[in-house]
């Protein structure tokens, strides 16, 4: 059985992140916040729930020693993030604390239990907003929107991604871009993206990856993505 902690999966993409792959056969940690969410996706998803904030060494830490004593670690999806169009410095700490040194703490308290399994992974969410590349593409979305402090915790999380599946070779180690997505990240509901249930499927694509799958790539629904 392949165990995978999903961190900030109480809502959007992460729920369903969670949902798709208790359904694919995963044992699945929702990572939450707060522990009424928490519970309640988890019923929701057929998930357990792990009292998860990616900002806090401490949590952290107490929610992968919990994960280690019920049987260890698999997969690692590390999904919790927050967004902001503001430039203020103090919004702008708040979402590289959570988007990159989030990402950070959680896959260093992770990576003890996924050095035991047969076959280790870690996705970590990133966004086109955040590639060189496609910020230099006309005919690319993320080249028309303005997401200063966004876009460049989510460039951090690529090259966290890009250094970890160098140091860390026995881990398959990749970055996704969900695609534009309808969900609450920034914190009021976006009509206008697709379904979550799609965007999703990416992820758990990257997820599910054989022993013989890549690292170190950036992948997007048809594939790889440039950095």
């Amino acid at each position: 059985m392949t165990t995978t902690l999903v961190t900030g999966a109480t809502r959007g993409l992460g729920k369903e992140t969670a949902r798709q792959l208790v359904a694919a056969g995963h044992t699945v940690w929702i990572g939450a916040r707060d522990e009424a969410a928490g519970r309640a996706a988890a019923a929701e998803t057929g998930a357990r729930w792990v009292l998860l904030d990616v900002t806090d060494d401490a949590s952290v830490t107490a929610a992968l020693a919990r994960i280690e004593a019920e049987g260890g670690l698999d997969v690692l999806v590390n999904n919790a993030g927050i967004a902001t169009f503001s430039v203020d410095p103090a919004e702008a700490l708040a979402v590289l604390d959570t988007n990159v040194v989030g990402v950070l703490r959680v896959t260093e308290a992770a990576l003890p239990l996924l050095r035991r399994s047969a076959d280790p992974v870690i996705v970590n969410l990133s966004s086109a907003l955040g590639s060189f590349w496609a910020n230099h593409q006309p005919d690319r979305p993320a080249s028309q929107v303005p997401a200063i402090v966004y876009g460049a915790s989510k460039a951090a999380v690529s090259m966290l991604t890009v250094q970890y599946a160098r140091a860390v070779p026995e881990v398959r180690v990749n970055a996704v871009e969900p695609g534009y997505t309808a969900t609450e990240l920034g914190g009021q509901p976006n009509p206008h993206g697709r379904p979550v249930e799609v965007s999703a499927r990416t992820v758990v694509r990257v997820a599910t990856l054989g022993p013989d799958g890549p690292t170190g790539t950036f992948q997007e629904d048809d594939g790889e993505l440039g950095w």
